[in-house]
């Protein structure tokens, strides 16, 4: 095993590197808890049964697929990364997917498989990699800001921070109930253990604010810790049905796919760049077995639509623990090991409400709008889509939206300033892709 991942050549240990996998784990483990509520829309009341996933078969998805991932990125790719159902994704396939294009889970599962078939055979032929590159950097981080805002917007609503208003559309909520001063709690507890630098701040902040919410009667006390493994059979291979269905080829799962198949291309290209070079894996500005870890990530989100989640990708959360000394893929399998144990501690996960993960997806909003820093703001042409991709997608409750929008304005605005030569010809292809998605969408 030492061979094979060179602890020898990468300075590193079984020591350092199951530390490293365990801090990972830590850092991420929130997405137990948070996907399954996201993804069976539990804080939206009133919608016909057939609209909720199961959530125990959510979790069990979630944490199998977040394990298969973290072990083909572990042994094949060879990088310290951990694979889980992404967070803005996940938002996506629940809150616009299913909630406001009204379209059944199993068919977003479809389309969440078909746009990993397509990474993976977009890998294959070194495709991907010549897409990334045409991408405008500036949009890549207006992208993963605006799906920060997004998710925030997310987090505010399910706390009961922000609610609905007919006058003004949106309003402070009332900050004297109970489920709401609990995820006040835990957004001052987990901003706290950030800044204080604590690794898995946002796990430990859902497990003190459990507790507290258990305390004062807010959250239902767990009979038991340790439980059997809850059905996966809800969720497992019902994407399948879908492709039989004349329903499901519409102009909005077309969008839904290119939302899903985008959002990923960015969010696993940008988190490999980030966790290999704080490793130091970076070779000549370039990225060693690219090819492997985007394959890895293409496989993971294959098994996790069948299982029963949606798109399986790379974790940020995985820098954490690169800088607690994990540096080979050897780390990413004791993440997995630890996923794996985790399905069977359900009754614990079970209780958990959306006011407990509120706080999480604030955190995470914020850690993901720190892409802001990097866009050009005083450059007028530049300015102009990158602001409307990530206002865009809080304001329409859609990342479709907003990277439609963002891809549209891009060229116009580079055509007008006199920069046409540093527009990649694919861009005019999104161009007209999107223009198109939101024709037939209207």
């Amino acid at each position: 095993m030492k061979n094979y991942f060179e602890f020898g050549k990468m300075g590193t240990s079984y020591r350092q590197e199951f530390i490293g996998g365990l801090t990972t784990f830590l850092a991420m483990a929130y997405i137990l808890a948070v996907n399954p509520l996201t993804l069976s829309l539990a804080s939206v009341k009133g919608l016909p049964a057939s609209m909720h996933m199961d959530q125990g078969a959510v979790f069990v998805a979630t944490a199998i697929a977040s394990a298969i991932g973290s072990i083909v990125m572990g042994l094949f790719g060879k990088y310290p990364l951990a694979l889980a159902p992404g967070m803005g994704l996940n938002a996506f396939f629940a809150y616009t997917v299913v909630l406001s294009y009204k379209i059944p889970w199993q068919h977003a599962l479809a389309a969440v498989f078909i746009s990993g078939v397509f990474f993976f055979l977009l890998t294959l032929t070194g495709i991907r990699e010549k897409l990334i590159n045409a991408i405008p950097i500036q949009l890549k981080h207006a992208i993963g800001a605006g799906i920060g805002l997004f998710i925030t917007f997310i987090g505010l609503k399910d706390a009961g921070i922000i609610v609905g208003d007919d006058a003004t559309f949106v309003a402070l909520g009332d900050l004297s109930k109970g489920p709401v001063l609990l995820s006040i709690f835990g957004l001052v507890v987990t901003v706290i253990l950030m800044t204080r630098g604590i690794k898995g701040s946002v796990f430990y902040g859902i497990i003190l604010t459990s507790i507290v919410g258990m305390i004062f009667g807010l959250l239902k006390v767990p009979h038991q810790v340790v439980s059997s493994v809850p059905s996966l059979s809800p969720t497992f291979g019902a994407l399948f049905s879908s492709f039989g269905d004349s329903s499901f080829w519409s102009a909005q799962m077309i969008g839904a796919i290119l939302t899903f198949f985008f959002v990923d291309f960015f969010d696993n290209a940008g988190t490999l760049v980030a966790v290999a070079n704080q490793a130091g894996l970076m070779k000549d500005n370039k990225l060693p077995n690219a090819g492997r870890a985007l394959v890895s990530d293409s496989i993971a989100t294959i098994i996790g639509a069948v299982l029963g989640t949606s798109t399986t990708t790379s974790f940020v959360e995985s820098s954490s623990g690169v800088a607690a000394g994990a540096r080979t893929g050897f780390a990413s399998l004791v993440t997995a090991c630890f996923f794996i144990l985790s399905i069977f501690f359900f009754p614990l996960l079970s209780v958990i409400t959306t006011n407990v993960t509120a706080p999480a997806l604030i955190i995470v909003g914020v850690l993901m709008v720190s892409n802001l820093r990097h866009i050009e703001w005083d450059k007028f042409e530049i300015a102009v889509p990158a602001f409307l991709t990530l206002i865009a997608m809080p304001l329409t409750y859609s990342i479709a939206t907003g990277i439609a929008i963002g891809f549209i304005f891009y060229p116009i605005t580079m055509i007008v300033k006199g920069r046409i030569k540093e527009i990649h010809p694919v861009m005019y292809f999104f161009f007209v892709v999107f223009l198109l998605y939101f024709i037939f969408l209207k």
